[in-house]
């Protein structure tokens, strides 16, 4: 028995795994703790990489289009080429551009859409932007000064019906006064391009020249702010105020977090508190494993009992439950990551895939932020999930495991 003192536990343990037994309830029990072992794991996985990609996407396509920083100054920055190149100087600044904001509606042949317009100059757009690399049609470049040209986010185009070289009527809120009476400001403009960030701004966001911005808003200054990127958006609050604290001016500041912070956190929450949900399945699984070794002690009684009386020691009994619960765990959670890797690696293609087959959008633009359904595996996750599984599995199998080992063998012979 002692030249023998870890083999046989393994042996006999899996064993016991793979032996047919008389109670088929056990067998049953047994493959259910397998199984919800797997599906725990998998689903854990592929949730958690959903929001990882939910997170990214924030970060790389909302915060693309959606500036890090914006300094400001009260009554309009006059000449925004100085007080760039003064800003960008700072350390931890990765770029700077100008930009002019107005508000109104744009219509095409009945359609009307309530938009943001943006003015950006069209050469610095791509050091604070994502704008010129997700172009469909058309180009940055091609929003020249007085020609009021405008680029069109892509579901915004599909509502509107228009296309390149199509001429779109913007009407903005400020009135203008005509024999006619007070009417909105109304100026036609030509699309000279369609962008696709795949996310919400596609369906509200218009991109004209900074110059003719400043026209359509009869704006007596160049530019309304200086949009900033840093290096690290995360230290964009921080490092605009410090511009703005040490520049000679009435200057001003706001950053990602006050547009969008909310909604960062938001995702990090929920990410912390669904891995905690999901974690309670893996749980009850592990729960199921000591169900099935508390039966199959009961039912071995007599193997134990005949195991002790040739000498195996209370430890080596021990072993055995532990290698077989064990055993049902490793299984599981083997199982489980393979499934959960292929389906987060998958679920993006996938779900295309059956939004086009049926025709549905699940994430639709107009009320999500993006208008797919983005993963992202991180090695770390699947690492602490399935570390977390396996602990679990081994907690599952030491009650059962210790009760097995103290059965006294002429108790248990006495029944048999």
């Amino acid at each position: 028995m002692k030249s023998s003192g870890m083999s046989l536990p393994v042996w006999v343990g899996l064993r016991y795994l793979a032996a047919k037994r008389r109670n088929h309830f056990i067998s049953f029990i047994s493959a259910s703790s397998m199984i919800g072992m797997t599906l725990g794991v998998a689903v854990l996985i592929l949730v958690l990489s959903v929001m990882n990609g939910f997170d990214r996407e924030l970060r790389e396509r909302i915060l693309g289009m959606v500036p890090h920083a914006v300094v400001y100054e009260r009554g309009g920055i006059n000449d925004w080429q100085s007080l760039a190149q003064t800003v960008s100087e700072y350390p931890g600044v990765a770029g700077v551009a100008p930009m002019t904001r107005l508000q109104g509606m744009m219509g095409y042949g009945g359609r009307v859409q309530g938009i943001m317009v943006t003015g950006v100059d069209p050469d610095a757009e791509r050091q604070v932007s994502i704008l010129p690399d997700h172009m469909i049609e058309g180009d940055v470049q091609n929003l020249q000064s007085g020609e009021f040209g405008v680029l069109l986010g892509d579901l915004l185009a599909q509502h509107l019906r228009v296309t390149v070289g199509d001429k779109v009527t913007l009407m903005l809120p400020e009135a203008t006064l005509s024999p006619a009476g007070v009417l909105p400001r109304i100026k036609r403009l030509t699309v000279t391009g369609i962008f696709s960030v795949g996310a919400e701004l596609d369906a509200n966001l218009a991109i004209v020249n900074l110059e003719d911005a400043a026209k359509l808003g009869r704006l007596s200054f160049q530019a309304q702010g200086l949009r900033v990127k840093f290096d690290d958006l995360f230290k964009a609050p921080q490092g605009v105020w410090d511009i703005v604290s040490t520049l000679d001016g009435d200057y001003y500041a706001s950053d990602w977090t006050r547009t969008h912070g909310n909604l960062f956190h938001a995702i990090r929450m929920e990410k912390t508190m669904i891995g905690l949900l999901l974690l309670i399945i893996v749980a009850v699984a592990a729960f199921n494993i000591i169900s099935t070794l508390v039966m199959v002690v009961t039912d071995k009684q007599a193997d134990i009992a005949i195991l002790r009386t040739m000498g195996a020691k209370p430890s080596t009994i021990m072993k055995i439950f532990m290698v077989q619960g064990i055993s049902i765990g490793l299984v599981g959670v083997v199982l489980g990551t393979v499934l959960g890797i292929i389906g987060a690696l998958t679920i993006s293609d996938l779900v295309a895939w059956l939004e086009h087959l049926f025709g549905f959008k699940i994430l639709s633009a107009d009320v999500y932020f993006i208008s797919y359904l983005p993963s992202q595996l991180l090695w770390e996750d699947v690492a602490i999930i399935t570390a977390s599984s396996m602990l679990l599995s081994f907690l599952a199998t030491l009650y059962p495991s210790w009760r097995a080992s103290r059965v006294q063998p002429a108790e248990a012979l006495r029944y048999e």
